[in-house]
């Protein structure tokens, strides 16, 4: 087992002690084999390179392995292809994921985050929001929270899509927070998202693992929404990550005589984009064409004549006419290529000689 994950299980690991590690052992095989002498050189407080050392020979790697095991639970460490690739370009990216479901690594992340003690106003903007976000392709990604986050995750399952939710404690069954909460998490693996946790299974969550935890929420997304926030939100904890790592901020403007008004309207005021539709956030993105272009980039085309048509093609229908004309082939090799890939099922001829990507 990588020595990441065993180091995730010491209470005591932080980012920066995780750093002096590499910085004087250059990997975490050196370094579990360092003495206190050598721990102390690191960096490390003589107290806690004695528990740390005391831990590592009490470590049960054995117990370990089956718990990951028995709960479906698979770790991803930075070197790892599947590691989000945003979430590495953080300040203090997690050197180690606990992660349970398929975690899609696309980059087309979206953090959407809010009060628990939402208002009917609330509730429906996140809807609207999601439902049609979602609907372009992006994924939402939240914090399985009460309020809204739990209606962002709910709506993009409703809708097909997918969904992320970022934990601040174990995400093992038995350790999922809120426990309200727990078949959504379940639905949400069922529906092709994932939950995800720096902490390992086991871990109950504090005061300070869900700070924690927004920065994961913020860093893994091209930018964090935030819907209602009273002035002392944890959303607005997101938002100030997503800023000190250079991504965008979005809020929606709230009623000023309502308590979730001062989080929002602050961020307005403080330069963040004012949303009251999805084509905000995707013009903003530069992701207006998202829906389109992954649809055209999961289908391979297995000829240039086909990488040509497909290139043209979206879920819109375009007449036969129109795709001679922009893929510069001729008429009889664009009717063949079209005849092929209708019966590969790549395209679907809708009758009048119009044409979509069958997707």
């Amino acid at each position: 087992m990588k020595k990441e994950i065993l180091l995730s299980y010491f209470p005591k690991i932080t980012f920066k002690r995780y750093q002096n590690l590499i910085a004087v052992f250059d990997n975490l095989e050196n370094a579990w084999q360092a003495n206190q002498k050598d721990l102390l050189k690191a960096g490390w407080d003589e107290k806690i390179a004695e528990e740390f050392l005391a831990w590592k020979n009490n470590l049960n790697e054995e117990k370990i392995t089956k718990i990951l095991k028995q709960e479906n639970i698979y770790c991803l460490t930075k070197e790892d292809n599947d590691y989000p690739k945003l979430l590495k370009e953080i300040y203090d990216p997690p050197f180690c994921l606990f992660v349970k479901g398929k975690l899609s690594n696309n980059d087309y992340n979206l953090a959407v985050v809010g009060t628990r003690k939402f208002s009917s106003y609330g509730k429906q903007v996140t809807e609207e929001l999601v439902n049609e976000l979602s609907n372009q392709g992006i994924t939402i990604v939240s914090g399985l929270a009460l309020g809204i986050d739990g209606i962002a995750h709910e709506t993009t399952i409703k809708n097909g899509g997918h969904t992320i939710a970022v934990l601040g404690s174990g995400i093992n069954q038995a350790h999922i927070s809120p426990r309200e909460h727990l078949n959504l998490a379940k639905r949400i693996i069922e529906a092709g998202g994932a939950i995800i946790s720096e902490y390992p299974p086991g871990t109950i969550p504090t005061r300070y693992t869900f700070p924690r935890r927004n920065r994961i929420v913020a860093g893994m997304s091209l930018g964090t929404l935030v819907i209602e926030a009273p002035e002392s939100s944890g959303a607005l904890i997101t938002a100030q990550c997503a800023l000190d790592n250079n991504r965008e901020v979005f809020a929606v403007p709230q009623n000023t005589n309502t308590l979730n008004s001062a989080g929002g309207n602050n961020l307005l005021k403080t330069g963040a984009h004012l949303v009251t539709k999805a084509q905000d956030i995707l013009e903003v993105l530069e992701l207006d064409s998202l829906k389109d272009f992954i649809a055209n980039r999961e289908i391979i085309p297995e000829s240039e004549n086909e990488a040509k048509i497909i290139k043209i093609l979206s879920r819109e229908p375009i007449n036969i006419e129109q795709i001679i004309k922009n893929s510069s082939l001729d008429s009889a090799t664009t009717n063949a290529t079209l005849t092929i890939m209708e019966m590969k099922g790549k395209v679907k001829n809708l009758g009048g000689m119009m044409y979509i990507l069958n997707k």
